[in-house]
């Protein structure tokens, strides 16, 4: 009997997964344990072992959104159950909407492109899906017209005739354009693309921006360093910026908070995520419960998750119920400036800052050079008013300007 290759649900949050690649073609001998699939869930890799002998039959192409607990694949025992399985119909396998009640029934009427659907949807056979793939072919606007609707070959064959016989423009020529490169809006970058305008469209972000004398921090921070084999880690900005916005959250509940239908729901959990540029884009680790943490316990969590983010081994509890976020683009350089960090839902907040350098202020009537940090808070509207955002950062700022009140 044939053994399954399921979507596994890694984490608590984890709803549906992206197929990235199959690591064995169909038809192939695999071994228990052996790792046949690799997921693409949230902004994680995961990677799906097989859990028998036998040989592979895929059900699921790339590329393609299936939710926790679908089946993408079989394992068959012997070649001739796998010879059996490639000739059953098993358009069950490639959709999360219902199944046709008469699998039979071919659909009627003018033929013509099919409404766009979501590609989970797509009840569509091995030979057309692989085919799709290696044509560039939409699948989700191809109408079938196989059992229940089902695409077939036969199918994306005619969707590529009337591709190729459609009036193109020139390659790589738009209006005097030269296209260098097509880059697929896929895995972790699609998820940031749709995690982003998603934030914007469903919130009322609002940045408020400032300036931090870091001269204190410096000084600490320089401390740290010289201390680094006493203390076991080597501290970073970062690192004071979680703990530094852990206490102030603690001083501001209504900042660690999530809108969620008609309620504002205040955590009780300090989760504070930090945004870390990997090849791929961005991904947010979170270092949880930073509030019960000392300064040494967060910067060798943070380490350690920073590490396991570009080494692409987060698991998706790793970047999970985060409560706030903190972003420093002053880590890459770039100066004085300010942006317009975008809240990474369903947060309510995040905290952005810029590189520390030397600006001219003045102090007790005297016009001096300090290091100065800028940083650019967003918040949602909808939650936090001016008033309690200007509060947390008021807090912040003393903490940072003030860092023996760290032990207050």
């Amino acid at each position: 009997m044939a053994t399954n290759v399921a979507i596994p649900k890694v984490g608590m949050a984890m709803k549906e997964a992206t197929l990235l690649e199959w690591k064995a073609e169909e038809g192939a001998r695999v071994s228990k344990g052996e790792v046949i699939l690799l997921l693409q869930a949230e902004k994680v890799k995961v990677e799906v072992e097989a859990q028998a002998d036998g040989f592979l039959h895929v059900l699921v192409g790339l590329n393609v959104k299936v939710p926790v607990g679908r089946i993408v694949g079989l394992i068959a025992e012997t070649e001739e159950e796998l010879a059996a399985l490639q000739k059953e119909p098993t358009q069950e396998m490639f959709t999360t909407a219902p199944v046709p009640a008469k699998a039979g029934a071919a659909s009627g009427g003018t033929a013509g492109p099919a409404p766009a659907r979501a590609a989970s949807d797509i009840i569509i056979s091995p030979a057309a899906r692989k085919l799709a793939q290696e044509q560039m072919i939409d699948v989700t606007t191809v109408k079938g017209t196989g059992p229940g609707g089902r695409i077939i070959r036969e199918d994306i064959e005619e969707a590529m005739r009337a591709r190729d016989e459609a009036p193109t423009i020139t390659v790589g020529e738009y209006a005097g354009k030269q296209v260098k490169e097509r880059i697929p809006l896929v895995g972790m970058r699609e998820a940031i693309a749709e995690h982003m305008q998603r934030s914007l469209a469903i919130s009322a972000q609002l940045t408020m921006m400032g300036e931090i004398d870091m001269s204190q921090i410096v000084r600490l921070r320089e401390e740290f360093l010289r201390q680094e084999k006493l203390l076991g880690t080597r501290i970073s900005y970062n690192d004071i910026f979680i703990f530094v916005c852990s206490r102030a959250l603690l001083d501001n509940p209504i900042i660690n908070s999530s809108l969620e239908g008609n309620e504002i729901v205040m955590w009780e959990n300090v989760n504070v995520g930090v945004a870390v540029a990997i090849e791929e884009g961005l991904i947010v680790p979170v270092v949880h419960d930073a509030d019960k943490k000392s300064l040494v316990e967060i910067s060798r969590e943070s380490a350690s998750l920073i590490e396991k983010a570009r080494t692409g081994s987060l698991s998706p509890d790793d970047v999970m119920d985060g409560t706030f976020t903190v972003t420093n683009l002053g880590a890459v350089g770039g100066g004085w400036g300010f942006g317009t960090p975008i809240i990474n839902q369903p947060q309510s907040a995040i905290l952005g800052t810029g590189a520390i350098g030397d600006r001219a202020v003045v102090r007790d009537g005297q016009i001096v050079a300090r290091p100065i940090m800028t940083y650019s808070f967003t918040f949602d509207h909808r939650v936090i008013d001016g008033a309690p955002a200007a509060k947390f950062m008021a807090r912040v700022i003393q903490l940072l300007e003030n860092p023996g009140l760290f032990i207050l």
